[in-house]
Formats: C-alpha cells, structure tokens, sequence
C-alpha cells in the first residue's frame, strides 16, 4: 500500500472512532433518561440492568477515546514523518496534467 492511501485509510479510521464515540455518548444519554424515567416507575430489573449496561457503555466510551487520542495521534504523526501534504500536492499535479 503506497504513503498516501495509508495515510487516507488511517485518516478514515479516526474519522469511523469519532463516529463510535459519538454513538456510545448518545447510548449513555438514552440509558440515563430511561433510568431517570424508572425512578418514578421504580422497576427493579430496570434499575439493576440499566446501571450495569450504563457502567459497560461508559467503559466502552472510556476504551474508545483512549484508541481515538492514540491513533489520531499516530496518524498525524505518520502524515508529517512522510510528508503527505507534498505527496497530495503531487496527485493533484500528477491529475492535472495526466502523468
């Protein structure tokens, strides 16, 4: 796989984390209007497996931004080891005049 596509394909991955941790933050937020809805209907099996899935989907965020932090990191510092604005810059010129 040739710099440029790699560094694409890792720039889709941070993109693919974001878009995970922005789904566990709403499932977290779902799970606690639902808990807060059960205080007043006080279900017992609501109340014991919401908290238990909460604690789960909150560990999973907590996995989630550590990978995200780590390999937005990684990918930026893969972009700037081999350069990737100057090869962008080249398949723009290499798409302009055909080469």
């Amino acid at each position: 796989m040739d710099t440029l596509k790699k560094f694409e394909l890792m720039e889709k991955i941070v993109r693919e984390l974001g878009d995970l941790q922005h789904s566990q933050q709403a499932i977290i937020q779902k799970i606690g209007k639902i808990e807060v809805d059960n205080i007043e209907l006080g279900d017992k099996r609501l109340d014991k497996d919401l908290s238990d899935m909460h604690q789960r989907v909150a560990d999973n965020l907590d996995t989630i931004v550590g990978i995200l932090a780590y390999f937005a990191d990684k990918t930026q510092n893969f972009g700037n080891q081999n350069n990737v604005d100057a090869l962008k810059e080249q398949q723009a010129i290499n798409g302009i005049t055909g080469q």
